[in-house]
């Protein structure tokens, strides 16, 4: 289910995204799948309050653009999804020759002010996350950065918070014990 929408040519896990919504007080972004007008509006109707397109930001800007100035840059996130620094798309299926930093750019100038950055080849693999590019985007940037992937310990937590990320997204780490989710909400 993870890339089930990113691989598609619509939206997918809207029904997920209700139950999710609807019984927890969660603020929850959505992303995948999401490549056109009436894509994004079952999204936010379906309780997301953000909304992440990466896809869609390099296949179609010009329709990232208007959703950006539509629903507002806080509503929107950017996915920045990189192997070797150049931007995947399709659920990570497609490379294109876009480097990370220049896709972020030129959407900063676009006024937005989220990115959830995934370097591809530590997603997974529990090996610690992309801290020099991490730190690139940060320096070079002024977006609110949400780090994602190979993040393996609370030491890599307090890393990423020192760098300035806005946020970080941990999956496998938690679902195979290595951060116990209950120490992580009491140091955080």
């Amino acid at each position: 289910m993870v890339l089930d929408g990113a691989k598609s040519s619509h939206i997918v896990n809207y029904k997920v995204l209700y139950k999710i919504a609807t019984q927890t007080k969660l603020k929850i972004d959505f992303g995948g799948g999401i490549k056109e007008n009436n894509d994004i509006q079952i999204a936010f109707d379906n309780g997301a309050n953000q909304v992440t397109g990466g896809s869609i930001s390099v296949k179609h800007p010009e329709v990232f653009i208007e959703w950006i100035n539509l629903y507002g840059a806080d509503k929107i996130i950017l996915g920045a999804d990189c192997l070797n620094r150049k931007i995947a798309t399709n659920g990570w299926q497609q490379k294109s020759n876009i480097d990370v930093i220049d896709l972020i750019k030129n959407y900063e100038g676009k006024n937005i002010q989220y990115v959830i950055s995934t370097d591809i080849s530590k997603d997974g693999m529990m090996q610690g996350p992309a801290i020099e590019l991490y730190q690139e985007i940060m320096a070079k940037t002024q977006v609110n950065l949400i780090a994602s992937g190979g993040i393996s310990s609370l030491n890599d937590i307090k890393i990423l918070k020192e760098i300035g990320c806005e946020g970080i997204i941990i999956g496998k780490a938690i679902y195979e014990g290595k951060i116990n989710i209950n120490e992580l909400i009491k140091r955080c």
